[in-house]
């Protein structure tokens, strides 16, 4: 599950949003007037404070710069005294104005980069940085604060130094998207490296000043323990957890990190309390066979360690690409029942091991797959991380804790891990359970689906799960109303959640969104909700269209050039909407920007970018745009690709070379596109059930974004005008990573929609409307009522989407592609540069509305 997703979902029960930023529980500090002279903004998280510069004097772009870090109860003083050190000496700074904002940019899964940062203070040159360090630090001495891991530390107190931009700017990173960038020395724009660990550029000098502090930084080491560390399990913004030996005896061990004042929780507890706690709970269970036993304690550079004895196996949610038998396109009978009979097993063990901790009297609070560990006999379990445990008399509520197995506020004491246990009973069969965080009533639903699935599961056990989950008075529990699965009921939830009142977004989406340019853009934005509106035959959103016109006339700094991610997409539907003008001048821009630097991807590099410039060289007449496109082309396919897939990979480069060969019969672009896509499916694996995936190391991809299915929809339009038999091999080969029982989400990149619009549109001989339409039945699976019409969770499952890349828009655009009737427009649906490939089998049968 990807950490980032939690600190969105604290604004509201429905969608991802950033924090509410109203000013509510602003520090006394941020409701200061402005001083005289000064300017005031707030942007993003922070509050930014600048002096008018004296005439003839321009600030500085990058250079060192000062960070100060703070805990929550002692911000609002430090924040006092920078701003009474800093406008007497005319220094600009920034800080983050509220307690909640900075309780989230502390938390357990807050990046760990840039956590810890307050105030960031500018120094005009090295002199007055070294004034600062001494006077400001002197002015703070003994106020505690993190550890801000990016920097060199200033002495023992909060203050902390990194060399870096000042002023925002941006540069194509190593994959090719942008990322914050200053200038090397010879005036070229680098990334601005903003990792976990303290990295001085290779042209920049370390004042002599700080060299003491980086030789303080180096000594602590880990050479005097009794323990060698053998390689890291897991990394938070609370620490690390490590596997190590411990040298005296042999013996394997884990040793869990926590880091003073960093990696909140809910309740405000830092890592160490919490570490705290958890020594104190495994303490309380030791002897029961049914968690770690605690071996050590130490503190190293002021963090703490806990060493627990390590405990052989894997942690359940690993069993399940291995067992679980939906994972294939036609379940096995026997499979089904053999991995029945093991769930309801594993059930009752971990049911079991629940219980003889509740008999020691501690609530384990946490409980969800990646805490349970099951033994190499795969039938033992125990359970992991008791950082969030507590004793039943402290009556304390869940700090911690996994999206899809998290109790209601109404659950106190045992009964918080009881409705966890219930949640597992369903995620067994069925691991959707995080979208009871939207809706805790779909939880008949997925135990409607789960005995259908598996016909062997007792009827009582999944009862037993709904009844705990959402109880309800009286004596019978009403039937589930199901939301239509149909391309009018997506189209009017997509519609009843725009507000145009807002500047940052159109329609809620993904957390990609709120980067620079995201809510325009055609992946998470209005631009790709628009689209999917238009593609699928919905009547006009003028609204819509007027909003995303007056954002695109100046969009943000930073708004990227890429089809998917920024500029382009946005001109490509602006044009495709009839607002021609406006596209063309976002063109331009776009062509402004160092677009020869990117990378050869589709959604954010030169083959999206060439794609673009085609359809403008061949709708304007303008030669220049064509040679462009012609460039991009020529750099996309020269360019390694560190992934594979059509929107990150060099399939997308493939796709403009095959769409230029059609504008122009050059047979030569033919031969280089399949050059691309050998690329490609030489990173693909044959996985287990058959099916041929994409290969990323420690996982393997089947979907459209970046997996296989991406893959072979360009081997289709390739297929259109050569005929291949190691593409046709592998078209099929691909085709079974389409039909799969079961998709962790519904996405149109990176789940069951893509597969729908894959099955919709390919040639591939052997496709049956029977096919199409297991997989859209399968995609009500994730449908939830929203304004009066059917919307889809986003990435996570832990909130709704509309957007294109994740959400109701792809799940609208997919199904308008399935279903090629009236209802869906002029013609069948496709992604842009994707339509139905010529020659297009004809299906016996249409899938029904349900």
């Amino acid at each position: 599950m990807d950490k980032r997703y939690e600190v969105y979902c604290l604004a509201g029960t429905h969608f991802y949003d950033t924090p509410d930023q109203t000013g509510a529980d602003d520090f006394d500090t941020a409701r200061r007037p402005v001083p005289d002279g000064w300017t005031s903004l707030r942007h993003g998280d922070w509050l930014h404070l600048r002096p008018s510069p004296p005439p003839g004097r321009e600030s500085p772009s990058q250079g060192w710069k000062v960070h100060v870090s703070a805990t929550l109860e002692g911000a609002d003083k430090t924040a006092a005294k920078v701003w009474e050190y800093c406008v007497p000496r005319s220094i600009p700074f920034k800080f983050i104005p509220s307690r909640r904002l900075l309780h989230l940019r502390s938390s357990k899964y807050a990046d760990r980069g840039s956590s810890g940062k307050f105030v960031t203070v500018y120094p005009a040159d090295e002199k007055e940085l070294q004034a600062i360090l001494g006077e400001l630090g002197d002015e703070l001495r003994g106020e505690p604060g993190p550890y801000i891991l990016s920097d060199l530390r200033w002495g023992d107190g909060p203050l902390h130094v990194r060399y870096g931009g000042f002023a925002p700017k941006y540069c194509p990173g190593p994959d090719g998207a942008l990322v914050p960038a200053v200038e090397d020395a010879g005036g070229r724009l680098v990334p601005d490296r903003r990792g976990p660990a303290f990295h001085v550029p290779t042209w920049v000098k370390l004042p002599t000043f700080l060299e003491p502090h980086l030789a303080a930084r180096r000594a602590t080491t880990t050479d005097g323990l009794p323990y060698r560390i053998e390689r890291a399990l897991h990394f938070s913004n609370g620490g690390g957890v490590y596997a190590a030996t411990d040298t005296r005896t042999g013996d394997a061990v884990v040793l869990k990190e926590a880091r003073p004042h960093a990696g909140l929780a809910s309740d405000g507890a830092d890592a160490v309390t919490r570490l705290e706690r958890e020594k104190a709970a495994l303490e309380r269970v030791a002897g029961l066979g049914v968690a770690p036993q605690v071996r050590d304690w130490f503190t190293l550079g002021e963090h703490s360690f806990l060493v627990m004895s390590f405990l052989p196996g894997r942690t359940l949610n690993s069993f399940f690409a291995e067992r679980h038998p939906l994972l294939g396109t036609r379940p096995d009978i026997r499979a089904v029942e053999d991995y029945t009979r093991w769930a309801l097993h594993i059930h009752a063990a971990a049911e079991e091991a629940v219980e003889a901790v509740h008999g020691r009297g501690v609530v384990f609070n946490d409980l969800h797959m990646f805490n349970i560990m099951v033994a190499p006999d795969e039938r033992t379990v125990a359970l992991l991380d008791f950082e969030a445990a507590a004793g039943v008399e402290e009556g304390r509520r869940q700090s911690v804790a996994h999206p899809g197995f998290v109790a209601p506020a109404d659950r106190t004491g045992f009964d918080v891990d009881r409705y966890a246990l219930a949640c597992l009973r369903i995620a067994l069969f069925v691991p959707l359970t995080t979208l009871l965080a939207v809706d805790r009533s779909k939880a008949g639903h997925l135990a409607r689906i789960a005995a259908e699935q598996f016909p062997g599961i007792p009827r009582e056990f999944l009862d037993r799960a709904v009844d705990e989950i959402a109880p309800v008075r009286g004596r019978r529990r009403p039937a589930p109303t199901d939301a239509p699965l149909t391309c009018g009921a997506m189209a009017a939830a997509i519609l009843a959640s725009a507000t145009p009142e807002r500047d940052d977004r159109l329609f809620p989406g993904d957390i990609a969104q709120f980067a620079p340019g995201g809510g325009l853009a055609l992946a998470h934005g209005a631009a790709g909700v628009l689209y999917a509106l238009a593609e699928t035959g919905a009547a006009r959103y003028e609204e819509g269209e007027q909003w995303l016109l007056q954002r695109a006339a100046e969009p943000e700094h930073g708004t990227p050039p890429g089809l998917y991610d920024g500029l382009l997409g946005i001109a490509y539907v602006l044009d495709r909407l009839g607002h021609t003008g406006p596209a063309l001048d976002l063109v331009e821009r776009a062509l402004a920007e160092q677009w020869q630097r990117l990378g050869p991807g589709m959604y954010d590099g030169l083959a999206g970018l060439g794609l673009v410039l085609d359809h403008f060289a061949q709708t304007t007449g303008e030669s220049i745009l064509q040679q462009h496109a012609m460039h991009a082309a020529r750099l996309a396919f020269g360019r390694p690709a560190l992934r594979a897939g059509l929107l990150h990979g060099v399939t997308g480069t493939a796709l403009l070379l095959v769409r230029l060969y059609e504008r122009t019969g050059d047979i030569a672009l033919l031969d280089l596109a399949a050059e691309a896509l050998r690329r490609d499916l030489r990173r693909c694996v044959v996985g287990r059930h058959g099916a041929w995936l994409v290969d990323e190391g420690s996982r393997t991809m089947p979907y459209v974004g970046a997996g296989s299915v991406g893959i072979a929809m360009v081997l289709d339009d390739y297929l259109g005008h050569r005929d291949d038999e190691e593409f046709a091999r592998a078209r099929a080969g691909i085709l079974p990573a389409a039909q799969s029982r079961f998709y962790a989400q519904p996405g149109l990149f990176r789940g069951r929609a893509g597969m729908i619009l894959h099955l919709g549109r390919t040639t591939t001989p052997g496709v049956t409307p029977r096919a199409l339409d297991d997989q859209i039945s399968g995609l009500d699976w994730y449908t939830m009522r929203f304004g009066g019409g059917t919307a889809f969770p986003g990435d996570q499952l832990m909130r709704l989407s509309m957007d294109l890349a994740t959400g109701t828009a792809g799940c609208l655009l997919a199904l308008g592609a399935a279903r090629r009737d009236a209802t869906t427009g002029p013609g069948p649906a496709g992604l842009p540069f994707l339509p139905p490939p010529q020659g297009r089998r004809s299906m016996d049968e249409t899938p029904p509305e349900r």
